[in-house]
Formats: C-alpha cells, sequence, structure tokens
C-alpha cells in the first residue's frame, strides 16, 4: 500500500536514490550533495509517496501558496510508475495550494503525461539558464 506524506522529514540519500531510478537525475545535481541538500533545504512544499520505508515519489515545489506553485520536480521510481502515483502527487499538490496556479516545465520524455492527467499545456514559458544574462 502507498502512503503519502507531507514534509521533509526523510534522508536526503533516499531523496537522490529516487531521483536516479525514476531518470530525473539526469536532470538533477545528484552528484553534488551540498546542491541537492540546498533542493530540499529551500523547497517549500514537498510530497512523498512510500512503499513502507521505500521512497517511490516526490513532488517537491517552490510555492507562495497563493498565486503559484512551481512544481520543479515530479519523479516516481520506474517500477512504480504507471501505478497512479505521480497523478495522486500532483493532486495532493493542488490540494495543499488550492489558490495557486501549479507550474511545471516537462521533461521532453514526460511531456505527454501531463494532458493525460488533465493538465493544461502553455507555450509561452522562458528560461534564463545558469551563466547566462539577460541582453
Amino acid at each position: 500500500m502507498i502512503t503519502y506524506r507531507t514534509g521533509k522529514d526523510f534522508d536526503l540519500d533516499d531523496m537522490i536514490e529516487l531521483y536516479v531510478d525514476s531518470t530525473l537525475g539526469e536532470r538533477r545535481p545528484v552528484g553534488d550533495e551540498g546542491r541537492m541538500t540546498r533542493m530540499l533545504e529551500e523547497a517549500d512544499l514537498v510530497i512523498t509517496a512510500w512503499d513502507g520505508n521505500l521512497m517511490v515519489g516526490i513532488s517537491r515545489c517552490v510555492t507562495d501558496w497563493v498565486y503559484c506553485t512551481y512544481l520543479s520536480d515530479l519523479a516516481v521510481r520506474a517500477e512504480y510508475q504507471g501505478q497512479g502515483i505521480g497523478k495522486e502527487l500532483v493532486r495532493l499538490t493542488r490540494e495543499a495550494t488550492p489558490d495557486a496556479t501549479v507550474i511545471l516545465l516537462a521533461a521532453p520524455a514526460a511531456v505527454d503525461y501531463y494532458p493525460r492527467i488533465g493538465m493544461t499545456r502553455h507555450d509561452s514559458a522562458w528560461v534564463l539558464w545558469p551563466g547566462e544574462q539577460p541582453v
């Protein structure tokens, strides 16, 4: 049975292992423990999914609680995908910030997933990557 928890009361290694197993680790600094620690510490909302003592999913967000919630990391272990865990993490994120718009940037392989769980595509997102400056 999968259980869900809100909060950061877990070991950083559990999160890193989950990121690697879900392939999110390919796009996160999993080899930089200091940066991963800060990512967890500075998150405003963290919801995790557990199968016993094994973290199987995570929603890690930055939010002001009333206008916008950036769901910066949504990950589910590969062998647990397809069971509705990601959808439930998004639902719990929405429930925790009901007045805010939930925003995320999809990994290329996940672009088709989000419309299937009811999210709306937005075509005008813009980014400045680390090291880039406005011109």
